[in-house]
């Protein structure tokens, strides 16, 4: 049966190693497009839609874990990774599938067989894969073990004026790209910096701030209130503030308890 895919790993072989098996063993599905880390992943999704996601579980930035969620039940989703302990979480607690590096190709016909079923039971439903946010927290939490303790960005220095300001990361409203540069928009007004809103979603807290929009981030001790908004997007109002800050589909679900 015919398909599209979307295939993220950082590694560039290992993409292709797994686009060339899935060419052999299902002709009909096409590779729409490949990601190097979850960002990408998530951002080419939006874009493409299509109806399986190879996400390796172990990228620079927004990782394989990260960007499930925000793909959440629009896709099948088959995790890739090095590790068989995430693997076996994985499979164990509900996953379609997941794949081990090296990759078998007998394991991956078994993968294409076990989507082609229900890609067919799923015709026609929006709602295609399980809930998988049980399963999300074990893996992030098992990765943050393995990992240990990672330090995120305290300070951003910008330009204000002619002077050079380091603005603490708790008195930041939001970030938002603007052309070449990032605005900063912090208590005592805005600012300009160089360094890409990707740059930064990688090395702020992410307890603390979250992508709303391909293009911007919020700091959560700043939202007043979320609302839901057309078609599955929804804004946050910022405390103190008029302002009101567009929440795109892929990211709404980190506002579910708000």
């Amino acid at each position: 049966m015919s398909a599209t895919a979307l295939v993220a790993d950082d590694e560039p072989l290992l993409r292709e190693q797994l686009a060339a098996l899935l060419a052999r063993l299902w002709p009909e599905l096409q590779i729409v497009a490949q990601a190097r880390h979850g960002r990408e992943a998530v951002e080419q999704f939006d874009e493409l839609r299509p109806q399986v996601v190879f996400l390796d579980v172990h990228m620079p930035g927004m990782n394989g874990v990260e960007a499930a969620r925000c793909i959440d039940r629009r896709a099948e989703i088959v995790f890739v990774t090095a590790f068989d302990r995430y693997a076996v979480d994985a499979f164990t607690h509900g996953a379609i599938d997941y794949l081990v590096k090296p990759l078998d190709e007998e394991r991956l016909r078994d993968t294409v067989q076990r989507l082609q079923q229900r890609l067919r039971l799923a015709d026609g439903d929006a709602a295609r894969g399980p809930d998988l946010g049980p399963l999300l927290d074990r893996l992030a939490d098992a990765m943050r073990e393995r990992a240990g303790p990672r330090r995120h960005l305290e300070w951003i220095k910008a330009s204000v004026g002619n002077s050079v300001r380091l603005i603490p990361v708790e008195q930041v409203l939001y970030l938002r790209a603007d052309a070449k540069y990032t605005a900063v928009a912090w208590e005592c007004g805005e600012a300009l910096i160089r360094t890409t809103i990707r740059e930064l979603a990688d090395a702020l807290d992410p307890a603390r701030f979250v992508q709303i929009h391909r293009s911007a981030i919020v700091n959560l001790a700043q939202v007043e209130r979320f609302s839901h908004g057309a078609g599955d997007s929804g804004e946050v109002r910022l405390k103190g503030r008029d302002e009101r800050l567009t929440v795109s589909r892929s990211y709404v679900h980190l506002f579910r308890q708000m």
